[in-house]
């Protein structure tokens, strides 16, 4: 679990039924700590659960590969964009080499 003092939180703000946040309250009251740390545990019991599916692992690889195509296509794009990076070497070296064996069958 995070420490609040060290920054590394985030705030959460989520939209509760009557009901439930009611039985949420009582339980938390009942352990004899905060809605805030309740709410810690709930979302660490949840991630628990989710981990132990048997397609989880396989759904989170493939999220991880679009993530890398995604970033992979927006570098591209950023080096095309300067001329920066190894495509653009390449890109100006077939010009000149279609130049020079043109020259070269003219002369």
């Amino acid at each position: 679990m995070s420490d609040p003092r060290t920054g590394n939180v985030k705030t959460l703000g989520i939209k509760v039924p009557d009901g439930l946040h009611a039985q949420f309250t009582l339980v938390a009251q009942l352990d004899g700590i905060s809605l805030g740390d309740a709410a810690v545990r709930a979302v660490e019991l949840y991630v628990a659960t989710k981990r132990q599916e048997p397609d989880f692992a396989q759904r989170a690889t493939a999220a991880l590969e679009e993530i890398e195509r995604e970033a992979a296509a927006r570098k591209g794009a950023i080096e095309g964009l300067f001329g920066i990076g190894s495509q653009e070497p390449a890109e100006e070296a077939k010009p000149s080499a279609s130049r020079s064996r043109k020259a070269g069958a003219t002369e």
